[in-house]
């Protein structure tokens, strides 16, 4: 029994990076469509599912090496992402009429999969000392992560309607949200 206590408690873990990528997605993306929800829910959770996955399988073979730069890949990728939406919105507030809502790209959604889910990766190297079925582990963990990515995007499309739109300050909201994500997991890991 306390296996699936671990598994759902890792599980969420896992997700709550996801979980704010997915609010900044709802947020800054224009129109989003509830299709366009559903697969960026699908990629978190695919890629919070593949990666454990992958680490299960690789052991701990690499795990130095990927425990090395992990934190700096996601801090870097969520960085980069923030920082163009910080821009993006500051021009915004500067010249109003440049102001082009962000348009749902599978490729920024492929990135922010990445950079949410690489620390899944040591996770699965983790699993392999425990006795589970890792096709189990990490199907939960993907559907886990899908149901709170798709809460996310839900409730990013609602703070977008309060602010009725104002694409300058969602973009500054949900870019300050990705560096700061960033910043907390390199800190973590510094730290740990």
């Amino acid at each position: 029994m306390n296996n699936w206590i671990s598994l759902f408690l890792i599980a969420i873990g896992l997700a709550m990076d996801a979980f704010a990528v997915s609010i900044c997605d709802g947020i800054r993306i224009n129109g989003l469509k509830k299709w366009q929800g559903i697969v960026i829910a699908l990629t978190f959770g695919l890629f919070q599912g593949l990666m454990p996955l992958i680490g299960y399988y690789l052991g701990s073979l690499f795990m130095s090496y990927i425990e090395a730069y992990d934190h700096w890949v996601a801090f870097g990728l969520l960085s980069i992402i923030g920082g163009l939406m910080i821009f993006e919105g500051i021009k915004g507030l500067i010249k109003p009429e440049s102001v082009v809502p962000q348009q749902f790209k599978i490729r920024n959604i492929l990135i922010e999969g990445v950079a949410t889910s690489i620390d899944a990766l040591a996770v699965g190297i983790t699993l392999t000392t425990l006795p589970i079925f890792i096709v189990w582990d990490v199907l939960t963990i993907a559907g886990i992560t899908f149901i709170i990515a798709l809460i996310g995007v839900l409730l990013g499309q609602q703070i977008n309607k309060l602010l009725k739109g104002k694409y300058s300050i969602t973009n500054i909201i949900g870019g300050t949200i990705l560096i700061a994500l960033g910043i907390i997991i390199l800190i973590e890991h510094l730290l740990a």
